[in-house]
C-alpha cells in the first residue's frame, strides 16, 4: 500500500503546503490522510489527493476562509461544477469589496498626510556639526547596513538615517522586514535636532573613511552631509525624505530572554532545519524559514518540521544570519514576545545596539 502512496513529506514537498499544515488540515478534517499507520501514525496519502493538496495551498494563498474551502473541496471531489464556481466567485466578489473598501481608506489616509504640517527642521537651513570617534562610527554603521532597503518603490528607506539630537548620534536602517539601530558617541553638536538619510552609497564611502583611530567631523548643511576623516572626505546629498518614526517600532512586548553563543547559534540556523514548503515573499525575494522558539531549560531551539509547538516564531534565515553577524559579540541576547511580535537580537554590554526581525506567519 505504502509503495502506491505519497508519505506527508512527499506530499508536502509536491503539494507546496507544510508538513505542519498537512497536520492540522488533517485534524481539522480538511484534508484527511487515505491510511494512517496504527503503529508509528505516520501519514500517508493517495495519488488522488495530490490535486486536492494543491487546490487547497491555492484557495489559502487566496485567502478563502477555511469553511468555503472545505464546502470547495467537497465539490470537487464530487464534481459538483456549480457549487465550486458559485464559492469561488462568492470568494472574488469579497476580495474585491475589501480591495474597495481598502482604496478608500487609503484615498483618505493620503488627504490626512497632505494636510499634515511638517514639524521636522526644514532641510534648506539645517546647520549642525559634530565629532565622533572612527571606531565608534565604523562600528555603529556595520551594526545597521544589512538592513537598509533595496526597494526601489521605497526611496525613504535606501539609506541610514542619521538621528543627531545634542551630541547623541544614533543610525537607524530599516527595509519593513527588519531594523537595526546603533548609537556612536559624539561631541559638539548643540544645534537643533536633525534627522537625515544618508544614501547607501555615500554611507559606504563614508564607511571607507573609518579605518583609522582618530576623530571625524560630520556635518549637515542644509541637503549636504558630510564626513571628514584623517584618509578623505565623502559628501554628499540627503535624501529628500523623511524616516518613519524607529522609537515607536523598537518598543517591543515583554518576553523571554535567552542568552546565547553567537558563533554555535549561527552554525546551528545556518546548518539546522528549514520549513518546508513554507517559503514567503519579503522584499520582493523568496525566502527560507527557521523556525526558533525557547526550550524549558532556556536554550533557543532551531525546530524541525515536525514540532507544532505553539510557541515557535518563524524568522527569514538568511535575515536571522545577517543580524546575528551584525551583533558582533560572543554572546547575544534574544528576546521573544508573541509569536506573532518581533525578535530581537542585543548585545547583552549595549542596549543601545540592537536589530529587530519580522516574523513570519506560518499559514495553515
Amino acid at each position: 500500500m505504502e509503495s502506491e502512496m505519497r508519505s506527508i513529506g512527499e506530499m508536502a514537498r509536491d503539494s507546496g503546503l507544510g508538513v505542519s499544515a498537512l497536520r492540522f488540515y488533517d485534524r481539522t478534517g480538511v484534508l484527511v490522510p487515505a491510511w494512517v499507520d496504527p503503529v508509528s501514525g505516520y501519514r500517508w496519502y493517495s495519488p488522488a489527493q495530490l490535486e486536492e493538496a494543491r487546490l487547497l495551498a491555492r484557495l489559502r494563498r487566496a485567502g478563502m476562509p477555511l469553511a468555503d474551502i472545505r464546502l470547495v473541496l467537497a465539490g470537487w471531489s464530487s464534481a459538483d461544477k456549480d457549487l465550486v464556481m458559485e464559492l469561488l466567485r462568492a470568494h472574488l466578489r469579497r476580495l474585491e469589496l475589501e480591495l474597495s473598501d481598502a482604496r478608500t481608506e487609503f484615498s483618505t489616509l493620503q488627504e490626512l498626510l497632505a494636510h499634515r504640517e511638517n514639524t521636522l527642521t526644514s532641510h534648506g537651513t539645517t546647520t549642525v556639526r559634530l565629532t565622533a570617534s572612527a571606531p565608534e562610527l565604523a562600528a555603529a554603521l556595520d551594526a545597521v547596513r544589512f538592513a537598509t532597503s533595496t526597494d526601489p518603490e521605497l526611496p525613504m528607506l535606501g539609506g541610514v538615517l542619521f538621528d543627531i539630537e545634542g551630541a547623541a548620534l544614533h543610525v537607524v536602517a530599516t527595509d519593513r522586514y527588519r531594523m537595526a539601530v546603533a548609537q556612536a558617541g559624539a561631541t559638539g553638536g548643540g544645534g537643533p535636532a536633525v534627522q537625515v538619510i544618508v544614501p547607501a552609497p555615500l554611507v559606504d564611502a563614508m564607511r571607507a573613511l573609518l579605518n583609522g583611530g582618530g576623530p571625524v567631523r560630520l556635518a549637515v548643511e542644509g541637503d549636504r552631509v558630510t564626513l571628514e576623516a584623517e584618509d578623505g572626505q565623502a559628501s554628499g546629498r540627503r535624501l529628500d525624505h523623511d524616516f518613519p518614526d524607529y522609537r515607536r517600532l523598537v518598543r517591543l512586548p515583554a518576553g523571554n530572554r535567552a542568552l546565547v553563543d553567537a558563533t554555535v547559534f549561527r552554525k546551528a540556523v545556518a546548518s539546522g532545519p528549514v520549513r518546508t514548503g513554507e517559503v514567503r515573499r519579503q522584499d520582493g525575494a523568496s525566502c527560507e524559514l527557521s523556525v526558533l522558539k525557547v526550550a524549558h531549560d532556556g536554550t533557543v531551539v532551531v525546530c524541525d518540521d515536525g514540532d507544532d509547538d505553539p510557541g515557535q516564531v518563524a524568522v527569514n534565515r538568511a535575515f536571522l544570519l545577517d543580524a546575528l553577524a551584525a551583533g558582533d559579540r560572543d554572546q547575544l541576547v534574544l528576546e521573544f514576545g508573541d509569536p506573532t511580535a518581533p525578535i530581537a537580537i542585543r548585545r547583552p554590554d549595549d542596549e543601545e545596539t540592537f536589530s529587530i526581525l519580522m516574523p513570519v506567519r506560518l499559514e495553515h
